[in-house]
């Protein structure tokens, strides 16, 4: 039996798992577990799994997952996502659908001082939903924009997926972070040109607001510099040389720290609801590299992905072929995964794909960095997508009389922004490595 079969059989194992509703890391870590008994048997796994644990926590640079996790809490608990939300609709809230907008650009700079989309949306959905609905709204247009909103969480660095990437690709995370800059701009304007086009198209779905004097504008915005401050600092300071990853998060908690401290809002039970949930995350999360850990030996001892990119790269395919069946691939896991299931599950055996094939005459290192935030982008649609879109199920628990399938239905339009965004990713690279070579 070839390693390629083996792997498709404990593959489709863990599938069942999902459909069964076994947690994501568990089903990982069983699959890999009972593939590497059938292969090498019981005592070599045992043996593994004595060091496997220690061997993937200690790992210096996952120190910053659950920095970067405690200071999305602090920044949520500091009330800045309520001044980027009243900034952006003081600038733009009195165009039709300003206030939609306004929120989609409070998501971008929230997610710029996050790195959750869970984070951004919940945030953002407890902070925007009441004032969508009070300025009437419909009300899964509503939902629609504060769950794909919440994708920029991921996508606008520092995001917790790309330090995954970077982790098992041995990239380099402050240039990923860069590359992903301009690609989550692009995303945050395309759900905004969405949005005008549903507002023009049903205006009463989106209606425009009260128009702000300059000097109210001009107060909300300044009201921001936190945010402004924190993520020139963090991400400036990693590009920059000054501190590694790992040091620009700690500053990072730190400086949203005290902005949460001075506003209130660490007082009482706030400092432990934030250290609680940066935890709870932080536990979910390393269950799942556990268990990607145990799931990827199993496909090793297969062979399968050296098989796999051997047996690609055979059939003479054209490279755009090859991505775009990864690509599709992504789309379908989207389905029934998470955006670090995905990663975690994925990476081993289509990096090695993507490397050993020619796109564009990209370098070894570019073509690295630009599959990476392809990958992200494709990844972040599965958080709006059914049955798991998880962003989804975030904003409707929050508006329980909104049927989740209108909201499914809603985001459709958003869902073709990125599509377009990927199709245009896949053919001007440049769109994520021209900052690279920009700050050279």
């Amino acid at each position: 039996m070839s390693g390629i079969t083996q792997g498709l059989i404990m593959g489709g194992f863990m599938l069942v798992l999902l459909a069964l509703r076994v947690h994501i890391g568990m089903a990982m870590l069983l699959a890999g577990g009972i593939g590497y008994i059938w292969l090498s048997g019981l005592d070599p796994l045992l043996n593994y799994l004595k060091t496997a644990a220690y061997a993937r926590y200690s790992v210096y640079d996952l120190s910053v997952v659950p920095l970067f996790l405690l200071m999305g809490q602090f920044a949520t608990h500091g009330g800045l996502s309520r001044a980027l939300f009243r900034a952006g609709n003081a600038m733009i809230g009195h165009w039709r659908g300003g206030m939609a907008m306004g929120a989609v650009t409070a998501c971008a700079g929230f997610g710029a001082i996050c790195g959750s989309s869970l984070a951004t949306a919940a945030t953002m959905g407890q902070t925007a939903l009441p004032e969508l609905r009070a300025h009437k709204f419909s009300p899964k247009l509503s939902t629609a924009v504060l769950a794909a909103g919440g994708t920029l969480g991921i996508l606008i660095p520092p995001s917790v997926p790309l330090v995954i990437y970077a982790i098992l690709t041995e990239q380099n995370i402050a240039k990923l972070f860069v590359a992903a800059f301009v690609p989550g701009i692009i995303a945050a304007l395309g759900y905004m040109l969405v949005i005008a086009i549903i507002a023009r198209i049903d205006p009463a779905a989106a209606p425009a607001g009260e128009k702000h004097p300059w000097s109210e504008r001009l107060r909300t915005i300044l009201d921001t510099w936190p945010v402004l401050l924190i993520f020139a600092v963090v991400i400036g300071g990693i590009y920059g040389g000054l501190f590694t990853p790992t040091e620009a998060a700690a500053i990072g908690v730190i400086a949203t720290g005290f902005v949460a401290w001075t506003s209130g809002g660490l007082k009482g039970k706030g400092f432990l609801e934030c250290i609680y949930g940066a935890a709870q995350a932080t536990g979910m999360m390393f269950l799942i590299l556990l268990g990607a850990d145990i799931l990827n030996v199993f496909l090793a001892l297969t062979q399968m992905p050296a098989e796999l990119a051997s047996w690609v790269t055979g059939l003479g395919l054209p490279p755009l072929a090859i991505l775009f069946t990864i690509i599709l691939i992504y789309l379908f896991l989207g389905c029934i995964m998470d955006s670090l299931s995905m990663i975690l599950l994925t990476i081993p055996i289509f990096f090695p794909i993507i490397m050993g094939t020619d796109f564009w005459g990209l370098a070894p290192e570019p073509k690295a960095i630009w599959f990476g935030i392809l990958a992200l982008m494709v990844v972040e649609i599965g958080l709006v997508t059914p049955p798991v879109g998880m962003n989804v199920y975030i904003i409707s628990s929050m508006a329980k009389d909104v049927p989740m399938k209108d909201t499914f239905r809603s985001i459709l339009p958003f869902l073709a922004s990125d599509i377009l965004r990927i199709i245009l990713l896949v053919f001007v690279p440049s769109m994520a490595l021209f900052m690279l070579d920009i700050l050279k």
